[in-house]
């Protein structure tokens, strides 16, 4: 996908006069560097102080360690699964083929390279996530876990390749901030549990080679930060790497400032994109993990290296984890909100473990659990390591006292009903900054879950550059459980990650928990996306929790309207008239629901269609598969009223 004329244009018009003004310095930099290349500054006497605390490899949990080593001997044997594509070329990979598209990706200059064209360079993001090396600090791990040397060996084969083909500045791999901060990280993580292999130093800090590509990543990162609409998850992980590489590499004569640099924009960008409630203001749930997981990280360098951190990070940190607490069901699943793209931080644990159950076992580890937090059950290496390196000191604020439902800044309310019942009501900000790259026509939203299975799913994401009419499909108002006017979504696109309009909502009313009147939870708001109508919308969730009505209401002129409940996966559906039969398996116990549709709509059932796209569900990025979605037709004016009743059967 190219971008036109028109494309930068709107995009243009997203920036404030000092964006552009930076977005121009960058520019005449890109041209000033393409004259060549520097020497990096010589380094003698480098040493690597940042090691792991004695005991800590010990205090890792058997089986955490057994899934550990299962995933690096399948790195080992050259397999590996990245969004959806099966590869078994990671023996001796190349760095910039795409197995996807069978295109491997152009050398020269790396702001030339026309990354966003899927014709020109291939699925970019097939290319560029095996070079954020986060599957050598899973052979790493192996190696500090087993002192098997093998992992160790592959490791150092893995980046000398790397360095070789990836000179600096040539390339796709020198395009894209976040995928420099990253690398940095993994590199940091790489060393430190390489550490007591023999050929540790002598692969970084005695290695002339690998000198230059860390000071080049750290020259590059202080040279192009993301900036004024673009400083949302990517300037957290460039910032997050270059303070951590700057704390552990601090070999060259700029790691002083790159540090208080990179620890002041970390500080300012953490705290600008959250909520002071402590969600993500991306409102997008796995950029929420991204950052927690980059500011963790962060602040486990910092401490590492006896570098002060402002108490504004560990609050902000504090706050993220408590939200995460707060919103999860009861399975530790988080709302699937906005975009995802199955990004990490850091990763040094094997296949099978939960994410978000690590992330609340480290808050667990450095902040402290609340009495209301959930259970988090299984275990992982990750929370053992970042523990022995953060210190326990949570800042002296007032943490919530019970679970919070409702995140007023956010727009986001979780009703929730006994025997599993949870329900994510979306009444907040389209998204973040003047582009809200990573919203979806949303607004209003529901997302409805059984004992931690979708039954009113979010579809999800599936993917960003390549396919547009898939991309524009699962961010559309269709794409979600709400309801769309006059064949339009809620908000404007103007681009695969920009919005040029976009839809304002509000809440109007919330009773949860111990507010909730006869044990009756609810939830009201309204969006103006709809030019010259309001939708306004309710939710109530019974007592007994066997019961979610959701009323739909319109004011303004009769428009053509689709209410649309996408189904998860695992939901099987009959649809007779306006009732659809609603049965799934839970731990091979049967469980049923009925959804009772509004008779004023004509609602037919579609399930993987392609012409255009409808009825899809997407686990994560790259993956998808056909589930069911119900598309109720009709038309909407002042005088209409929806009411949809979804009964759980005990």
């Amino acid at each position: 996908m190219t971008m036109s004329a028109r494309w930068y244009l709107r995009r243009l018009s997203r920036m404030g006069p000092r964006e552009v003004g930076g977005r121009a310095g960058d520019a005449v930099r890109r041209r000033r560097w393409r004259s060549g290349v520097p020497d990096s500054p010589s380094v003698t006497g480098a040493r690597f102080t940042s090691v792991l605390p004695a005991g800590t490899i010990g205090a890792v949990p058997p089986d955490a360690a057994k899934r550990l080593v299962a995933e690096a001997d399948r790195l080992m044997a050259g397999h590996a699964e990245w969004f959806g594509v099966e590869r078994d070329d990671l023996a001796d990979p190349d760095w910039w083929y795409d197995p996807k598209t069978g295109r491997r990706a152009p050398s020269g200059y790396a702001f030339d390279v026309p990354y966003r064209s899927e014709d020109a360079v291939g699925d970019i993001k097939q290319i560029w996530e095996p070079s954020r090396h986060q599957y050598l600090t899973v052979l790493a791990a192996a190696y500090a876990i087993t002192g098997d040397e093998r992992y160790a060996e592959r490791v150092a084969a893995h980046l000398r390749s790397w360095w070789a083909a990836n000179p600096p500045l040539r390339g796709v791999h020198w395009i894209s901030g976040i995928e420099l901060g990253i690398r940095l990280l993994s590199w940091v993580w790489t060393r430190r549990l390489l550490d007591g292999w023999p050929g540790a130093a002598g692969l970084f800090e005695g290695n002339p080679e690998a000198l230059h590509q860390i000071w080049h990543h750290q020259r590059w990162l202080a040279a192009f930060p993301s900036r004024g609409s673009s400083a949302n998850n990517h300037i957290i992980a460039e910032a997050a790497g270059q303070f951590a590489a700057a704390c552990a590499f601090d070999w060259f004569p700029s790691s002083a400032r790159w540090r208080a640099d990179a620890l002041r924009s970390l500080e300012r960008h953490l705290r600008s994109n959250t909520f002071p409630s402590g969600l993500n203001r991306e409102l997008a749930t796995e950029y929420h993990g991204l950052v927690l997981e980059l500011g963790l990280a962060a602040v486990a360098e910092a401490d590492a290296a006896e570098v002060p951190v402002p108490g504004s990070v560990r609050l902000v940190l504090l706050r993220m984890t408590d939200a995460l607490a707060a919103v999860v069901d009861d399975r530790l699943r988080p709302p699937r909100q906005g975009d995802s793209d199955d990004g990490h931080g850091l990763i040094v644990d094997g296949a099978g473990t939960d994410r978000w159950a690590s992330l609340l076992a480290t808050g667990d580890a450095v902040f402290g659990r609340l009495t209301w937090w959930p259970e988090v059950t299984g275990t992982d290496v990750r929370t053992p390591l970042l523990a022995a390196l953060i210190r326990s000191t949570p800042p002296a604020v007032t943490r919530p006292a019970n679970r919070p439902a409702r995140f007023a800044d956010a727009g986001l309310t979780i009703l929730r009903g006994p025997a599993g019942i949870w329900c994510r009501c979306d009444g907040g900000p389209h998204g973040f900054l003047s582009i809200a790259a990573h919203a979806h026509a949303d607004a209003l939203s529901v997302e409805v879950r059984h004992d931690g299975v979708d039954v009113l799913s979010d579809p999800g994401t599936y993917c960003y550059h390549g396919q547009p009419e898939w991309r524009q499909y699962f961010r559309s108002t269709l794409g979600h459980n709400t309801l769309e006017l006059g064949g339009a979504d809620q908000s404007v696109s103007g681009g695969p990650f920009l919005w040029t309009r976009q839809a304002r909502s509000r809440v109007l009313a919330t009773e949860t928990g111990e507010t909730a009147d006869g044990g009756v939870a609810r939830w009201c708001a309204e969006h103006d996306g709809y030019q010259g109508s309001v939708h306004r919308r309710r939710v109530e969730l019974t007592g007994a929790g066997q019961e979610l009505r959701i009323t739909d209401e319109v004011s303004g002129p009769r428009k053509a309207a689709r209410l649309a409940f996408h189904l998860g996966p695992a939901i099987t559906a009959d649809l007779v008239g306006n009732r659809a039969q609603l049965t799934w398996t839970r731990d091979g116990e049967d469980r049923s629901a009925v959804l009772d549709l509004p008779g004023e709509l004509s609602w037919r059932a579609h399930r993987g269609e392609t012409g255009p796209p409808l009825g899809w569900y997407s686990a994560g990025f790259g993956r998808k598969e056909p589930s069911t979605t119900l598309v109720g037709t009709g038309f909407a004016d002042g005088a209409s009223g929806f009411t949809t009743v979804l009964g759980f059967h005990g």
